[in-house]
Formats: C-alpha cells, structure tokens, sequence
C-alpha cells in the first residue's frame, strides 16, 4: 500500500478551529450580558453534572473512593468531555463554518453567568421580608441562615458576589482566552467537580481532593487578575475606592478559607467601602466573627450596598471580557 496516497487522500485537522477568537467571545458575553444563563435539561454544566455522578458510581463499585479514584474521575471526564466538545466543533466546521460558529458561540455563552450572578445576589434584596432574604442566601451560601438579620443577609449575597465573579465569569474567560474552547470545557469539568465533590466530609476529603486541589490551581491567576481589575474599576468609579481595594486584598485575602477567594471577596470590600464578613453560625455555634475591609468603614450590609457591589462586579467583568477581547484582536494581528 502506497502510504503517501492514502495520506494524501486525507484532508488534516484544522485545530485552529478550537483556537479563541475574540468575535465569538464577544457574542457569547452579549448573549448573557440579554438572557442569562440558559436554563433546560440538556445544558452543557448540567451534561457534565449527570456524566460526574454515573462516574463516580462506577469508580466507587471498583473500590476506587480514595485519592486514585478522584484523580481517575478527572481523567475521565476532561478525556470525554474535551475530545467530545472539540470534535463537534471540528465536525460542524466541516459540515459549515457558520455551525460551528453557532455551536462555539453557544458553549461559550453556556459556561459563563455574570447576569445570573447578579440576579441571585439581588434575589435578597427582593425577597421583602427576612425569611424570603434568608432563604434567598440558602441558595448561595453554605451557612447556618436561622440568626441571620437583614444586614448579615445582604453581606453573605455581597461576598458570594464578589467571590463568584471569579470562577463563574473571568476564571472561564481567562481559560477561553489562554486555550480555546478545550480550556474552557477543562476549566469547566474542574468547576464542576470541587462543587460536586470537593467537599471535606468523611465521603469526599480524599475523592474530591483531586477536583479541589485542581479547581485551586485553575483560579489562582484568575483571582488575582480579578484583585486588581476590582481596584482599576473602584478608581473608575465614584463612590469606590480604588486605594482601599488594593489595601485590603492585599491585607485581608489570607483570612479567608483557601488560596483564592479571599482575593475578590477582601478586594471588593475596600471598594465598596464597607466591612464584609461578621459574626457566622454554623449549626446554632458561632465560628468567626472576623471582619474584611477598611478598619475604619461602615459594616456592610446597608439599604443598597447590594446594588453598589452588584455595579461593581458588573463593571470589573465587562473589564476583563473587554480586555480579553483586545488581547486576542492583537494576538491575531
């Protein structure tokens, strides 16, 4: 067989397919920024959810509940979902590049959630009464709610504000623009599985160490990225303090559980120029009542500092996207 005819007769994988590009970036940000999340059964981080739990039951009847079977669970899901993301990309492109166009435009706008942030975190503000503001923090927090006031309420949907700007917008912007559609589907399946299994209970701590440590790894530039975004924007801003933003994410990230998101959470207190944090319960006992901010700033929790935070993410978001998109415009020049 004459191998140089056979390759010959087979056309090559044009992988720049799978590159980013700053048009469908865009539109995908757009898209949010008009519908938010799409909600229906076939959403793509809901795929991945249910492609997680079947394996996670086939790796736990093989006796793989330990570290071997976290890291063997990663692998298996990144394989299948970054070869299956990428391949209908490649295969819709050679059907017509306006499929594909549609198709990539679509993953990326499903796999990023600035306007659903804000509208969760504004939820408490609209709930009217205490226990609808509680219940609304129940959906973003994983606190004791029950001693809850009315501020502590507005603090705890400021915080997750500030803190899930990070990996439900720029982390997945960021992987996007370093790596294309793979790194964002791969930042995706590592998001999806420190919240499904990263968890430091007695079934999870050495399963979801993998998910965890990894979900850490992916976030670090992206949480520090987002540290100084929040500082220019609070500059920007009237009524922000940039200079507070810069002080207290500096000072105040390390007070927060983990290596990333006390850099959002402290950057966005001294922005707002409010105190965030204060007295938490768990199961009725008090486990910290540390505070994050400008020592010398109101505690947060105020009649509109959820508006005020809310502005604040909205504008550092649309920084990075805008930024994002300038970087890949000089890159392909």
């Amino acid at each position: 067989m004459d191998l140089t005819r056979l390759t010959d007769l087979v056309d090559p994988v044009d992988l720049t397919v799978l590159a980013p590009d700053p048009v469908l970036l865009l539109c995908a940000v757009v898209l949010d920024g008009l519908l938010g999340d799409p909600v229906y059964r076939w959403h793509p981080v809901r795929l991945m959810g249910h492609t997680l739990t079947g394996v996670e039951r086939l790796l736990r009847r093989a006796g793989l509940d330990g570290y071997a079977g976290g890291c063997a669970l990663f692998l298996v899901l990144s394989g299948f979902w970054v070869v299956v993301s990428a391949a209908l990309a490649l295969i819709l492109h050679g059907l017509h590049p306006a499929l594909n166009w549609i198709y990539q435009v679509f993953v990326i706008y499903s796999m990023v959630a600035l306007r659903d942030l804000c509208r969760h975190g504004m939820a408490i503000d609209r709930a009217g009464d205490l226990e609808g503001a509680r219940r609304a923090v129940s959906m973003l927090v994983g606190r004791d709610t029950s001693a809850m006031d009315a501020a502590a309420c507005r603090r705890a949907g400021m915080e997750s504000l500030s803190e899930n700007a990070v990996d439900g917008f720029i982390a997945p912007l960021f992987w996007y623009a370093v790596l294309g559609l793979p790194g964002l589907v791969l930042f995706k399946v590592i998001s999806t599985m420190d919240s499904m299994v990263g968890y430091r209970t007695p079934r999870y701590v050495a399963f979801g160490w993998c998910g965890a440590r990894l979900d850490d790894l992916f976030n670090l530039l992206p949480a520090r990225l987002t540290y100084l975004l929040m500082a220019v924007v609070a500059f920007l801003l009237p009524g922000y303090s940039g200079r507070k933003a810069l002080a207290a994410g500096w000072r105040h990230h390390a007070l927060i559980p983990g290596p990333n998101s006390g850099w959002s959470e402290a950057a966005a207190a001294g922005a707002v120029q409010r105190r965030l944090i204060g007295p938490i319960y768990q199961d009725g006992k008090l486990i910290t009542e540390i505070w994050i901010g400008d020592e010398g700033d109101p505690e947060g929790g105020q009649a509109g500092d959820l508006r005020r935070m809310c502005v604040l993410v909205v504008a550092t978001c649309l920084l990075a996207a805008v930024l994002a998109t300038v970087a890949l415009l000089v890159v392909a020049s």
